[in-house]
C-alpha cells in the first residue's frame, strides 16, 4: 500500500444518498442477486439513511415507459425528499434539476445505489468523482444482470476513485462507536439481518437473566 494513503471515512455530517432508478421494470432486471434479498438491501440503506439524518434523493429514468415506477416503499419513506423524474436522461448527472438537489445538499460524499449498476450506478458515480466528490457506491443495494456486468462496473468505478461498500459496512461506517446509540444501531441491524435479530434476542434473553449490579 502506498504510503500517502488516507482512509477516507464516511462522516454522516458529510453524506448524502442517492437512490438511483430503483423502478418496477429495472429491478426485474437484477439477477446478481436474490430478488428478496436485494429489496431487502435496499431498504436497509433507506433506512440507514432516516436513522443518520442523510439528506436523501430519489431519481427515476423514463418512468412512464417500461423502467416503471419508483419502488413504492422508498416513496413511503421519504415523503418529503427530492424526487427527480428524469424525462429520458439516462445518466442522472446528466439532468439538471438532480445535479442542483445533489449540491444543494451541500455534502461532498455521495452514498449511491441503483439498477442496472454498470449505467444508473457507474454513469452518475464517475460523473460526480469528475467533479472532485466523494462516491461510496452501496454494492448489494445495486443490482444488474450477472456477475460479469457487475464486476466489470465495479472495476470501472472502483480504479476511478470510487469505494465500493455494502450497507452494513456503510451503516458501522457512519456510526463509528456503538456507545453513540446501542439500540438504534441494533435495531437497524435486525430488521434487516435475521441471523442478527436473533444474536440480539439471545443477548436480551442472556442481560435479562443477570443478576443486577449492586
Amino acid at each position: 500500500m502506498a504510503k500517502n494513503f488516507t482512509y477516507n471515512r464516511l462522516d454522516k455530517n458529510n453524506a448524502a444518498v442517492l437512490l438511483v432508478d430503483h423502478q418496477a421494470g429495472l429491478l426485474s432486471l437484477v439477477r446478481d442477486i436474490d430478488p428478496d434479498k436485494f429489496k431487502n438491501n435496499v431498504l436497509a440503506v433507506a433506512d440507514l439513511a432516516k436513522y443518520f439524518n442523510l439528506p436523501t434523493i430519489l431519481t427515476t429514468s423514463f418512468e412512464d415507459g417500461p423502467n416503471g415506477p419508483l419502488m413504492p416503499e422508498l416513496k413511503a419513506l421519504f415523503p418529503d425528499a427530492p424526487y427527480i423524474a428524469r424525462p429520458g436522461n439516462i445518466n442522472a448527472w446528466d439532468n439538471e434539476d438532480f445535479v442542483k438537489a445533489v449540491k444543494a445538499t451541500g455534502k461532498k460524499q455521495l452514498i449511491i445505489a441503483g439498477v442496472v449498476t454498470e449505467v444508473c450506478v457507474a454513469f452518475p458515480a464517475l460523473s460526480a468523482l469528475e467533479e472532485e466528490f466523494e462516491v461510496f457506491v452501496v454494492t448489494d443495494a445495486s443490482g444488474t444482470f450477472n456477475e460479469i456486468a457487475q464486476k466489470a462496473a465495479w472495476d470501472r468505478m472502483s480504479q476511478a476513485g470510487a469505494q465500493l461498500m455494502n450497507w452494513f459496512g456503510v451503516a458501522c461506517e457512519l456510526h463509528r462507536d456503538w456507545r453513540n446509540d446501542v439500540e438504534g444501531l441494533a435495531k437497524l441491524f435486525a430488521d434487516h439481518i435475521p441471523d442478527y435479530k436473533n444474536l440480539m434476542t439471545s443477548y436480551f434473553a442472556l442481560t435479562a437473566r443477570k443478576p443486577a449490579a449492586k
